[in-house]
């Protein structure tokens, strides 16, 4: 039986677990292994540096060879918590739970729904419970944050029947969202409670949410994580009739998917690279495709800024976090373009320096770069589950 107290005075192991990656870190001592290209020549690192490994192909050769990296590195200790990332929660899921096994054939349900995301989830999920049977697992869900939507933001306009069947805006990216919108707050030393604040996740995967004190009341990505902005290699918000017109003129179910998911966004629209570091080099030496793809990402957000300010009564807040927020210096120009209107003033010497508050001390809006740390509101998310079965027990 595992004993709850001690388990208070131990690290969280976090896994992480991608289509084709898996990370894995133990906080503290903020120990951590990254696999990627699973099944496609593997490579590793840790935050030290690269790992040496021999080609992985699977979640659970993955986890195995992760644990086995950790457990080697001085002072280790054997996790009794390990927090789970897992994509999609449905309206099933709508807070971190323990895993048992009902909620894993739930996870497993919910595949459908996330058919890229949750069946790496969940084998990721199943090899720990295997390779660390003692540990309470603990499942945190992206979607959770975006539980509270408001039915005039996750209902589409369909009969109520597909609702009711599942078929509704989910939203993504919660735990990066949640832990941003909390960061804010504290800088800007205000009680999230009273902020109105545009979160931007930029990133290969791509979303916006509106929060207001705290919790989701509109985010861009919906029933899967394919509506919305511009991304990596996603088309984003698409007319459905356009979708109808490709079926109807030959082209089959799977490669509409492979093109909506992995051939549009800034690699299909420039031809060049779904990173976009590489699309902003082919612009610069005057590729047009590249320079069309720039214009629609930044457009996208712009106008989502907007909305989402009219949505809230207001804003207090934009925020970029993931890999192009939180490092593009000119996304985060090119988005806040034109909307002075709202009381957006951006500091172009802070905006290159690239961290913290980003806006003119006079900005009725204060613009911030804050670097996500999803691994650190899982763990927090797994003790706080943990705390609240002590008390329970104690009762």
């Amino acid at each position: 039986m595992v004993d709850s107290h001690d388990m208070t005075r131990t690290g969280v192991l976090v896994v992480n677990a991608g289509s084709s990656s898996l990370k894995v870190k133990l906080t503290p001592p903020d120990h951590s292994v990254l696999v990627e290209r699973l099944g496609h020549g593997a490579t590793a690192r840790s935050e030290a540096g690269p790992v040496p490994i021999a080609d992985v192909g699977t979640q659970t050769q993955a986890m195995r060879f992760a644990l086995d990296h950790l457990r080697a590195r001085p002072g280790y200790s054997e996790p009794r918590l390990v927090g789970h990332r897992v994509v999609h929660g449905g309206t099933e899921f709508r807070q971190p739970t323990v895993v048992d096994d009902a909620v894993e054939a739930a996870i497993d349900g919910l595949a459908r729904l996330a058919p890229l995301h949750n069946p790496a989830n969940l084998e990721a999920l199943r090899a720990a419970r295997r390779l660390l049977p003692d540990a309470l697992h603990v499942a945190v869900f992206d979607t959770a944050f975006h539980a509270g939507l408001p039915r005039r933001a996750y209902l589409y306009g369909l009969p109520p029947c597909y609702a009711a069947d599942g078929m509704r805006r989910y939203g993504f990216h919660g735990t990066s969202h949640e832990y941003v919108t909390a960061r804010a707050a504290t800088l800007l030393g205000r009680p999230l409670s009273e902020l109105r604040l545009v979160s931007l996740h930029l990133g290969n995967g791509a979303s916006a949410a509106a929060v207001v004190g705290g919790v989701s009341v509109d985010t861009s990505m919906g029933f899967t994580p394919l509506e919305g902005l511009l991304m990596g290699t996603r088309s984003g918000d698409i007319d459905p009739g356009l979708v109808i017109h490709l079926l109807r003129s030959g082209t089959d179910v799977d490669a509409l998917d492979r093109l909506l998911n992995h051939g549009s966004g800034l690699k299909g629209m420039s031809g060049v690279s779904n990173d976009m570091r590489d699309v902003r080099a082919a612009a610069a030496v005057g590729d047009d495709d590249a320079r069309a793809a720039l214009e629609v990402f930044a457009y996208r957000l712009r106008k989502t800024i907007g909305a989402y300010a009219a949505a809230m009564g207001g804003l207090d807040g934009v925020l970029f976090t993931g890999g192009i927020g939180e490092n593009d210096v000119a996304t985060r120009s090119e988005a806040l373009d034109g909307l002075g209107f709202l009381g957006v003033r951006l500091d172009h010497e802070r905006n290159a320096a690239g961290a913290g508050i980003i806006s003119t001390d006079d900005s009725a809006v204060t613009v911030m770069v804050i670097r996500t740390d999803e691994e650190a509101l899982i763990a927090d998310d797994t003790r706080a589950v943990l705390a609240g079965l002590t008390r329970e027990s104690n009762r």
